[in-house]
């Protein structure tokens, strides 16, 4: 497959589009009907003394950024923490409801959600199943396979035999060359362990996927652009809408990063992936004050 990677201003205040391929889009000599879709994540709506000032102000921000798109997103998809934890169940259902009705803005047939550990790590994912559905699901789009993943439900930031068990099932359905996305909150590899950016059992489910020759990897949950391989698998992670965090690794803690009144905005964004023709694009939106 043919690749380049080249940064380029573009969008809300700046971002970079890095073309890298959507694996299996162009080489399985299968004819793929070009679409894009648009990655949102870690939004933790509710989040009260967040560092970001703005923080009720964001989503909205990005939600009439995407709306403002000059082709609309055949599809949206939100790779967890939609709202920020609590231990009061109404109130977390509260956050939801009001997270639910800011982006029904959104001018997008499908939106699709996935849970991150502070929506579900509490009640084991019962008060998202009840506003959004199933936390771990599959979809096809255009020749395309979707899985999503939840990696957030169980406490002890594992899949878990059924998960597993079901990946596995699914996995044996598809054809080993067809473009494969799988969706995620946690990295599925162990990225930095310590501060909890890691599946416990993600080498079982790396392991499935690996018979699978065209495989890549969106997760959020680390607030940033990351790109790694594992094998032939590439994963890459999204900035948040929230507040970004440090470096894998380069802090005690991984807490927020403090927020700069000379430059609002920085670190946070959103992703439109683009599928079909010889590449895809990866395009990372920032947020601006406008």
């Amino acid at each position: 497959m043919h690749r380049r990677d080249f940064l380029h201003l573009a969008g809300l205040g700046g971002g970079a589009i890095f073309s890298a391929g959507l694996a299996g889009c162009a080489a399985t000599g299968r004819r793929q009907d070009g679409f894009y879709f648009v990655q949102l994540s870690d939004t933790h709506w509710g989040f009260q003394g967040a560092p970001n000032p703005d923080a009720r102000g964001t989503l909205p921000k990005a939600v009439a950024a995407v709306n403002a798109l000059p082709q609309a997103p055949d599809f949206i998809v939100f790779t967890g923490d939609l709202t920020h934890t609590t231990d009061d169940p109404a109130e977390r259902r509260r956050r939801m409801a009001e997270f639910k009705q800011v982006v029904g803005e959104l001018k997008v047939k499908t939106v699709r959600f996935m849970p991150g550990e502070h929506d579900a790590a509490l009640d084991r994912g019962a008060a998202f199943k009840e506003m959004f559905g199933d936390t771990w699901y599959r979809f096809d789009h255009k020749g395309v396979h979707f899985i999503a993943l939840d990696n957030v439900s169980d406490r002890g930031t594992t899949l878990g035999a059924e998960q597993l068990g079901w990946l596995q099932a699914e996995l044996a359905r598809l054809d080993r060359d067809a473009p494969l996305v799988v969706l995620a909150h946690r990295p599925l590899f162990p990225l930095v362990p310590k501060w909890d950016w890691h599946t416990r059992d993600g080498d079982q489910a790396l392991a499935l996927l690996m018979p699978h020759r065209n495989v890549t990897v969106f997760y959020g949950h680390i607030h940033q652009e990351h790109h790694q391989m594992t094998g032939h698998i590439a994963h890459h992670s999204a900035r948040s809408l929230m507040f970004p965090l440090p470096a894998p690794g380069t802090a005690e803690k991984p807490l927020p990063v403090a927020w700069d009144p000379a430059a609002p905005y920085r670190g946070l964004g959103w992703r439109e992936v683009e599928a079909g023709g010889r590449d895809v694009e990866r395009i990372e939106h920032g947020v601006s004050a406008a």
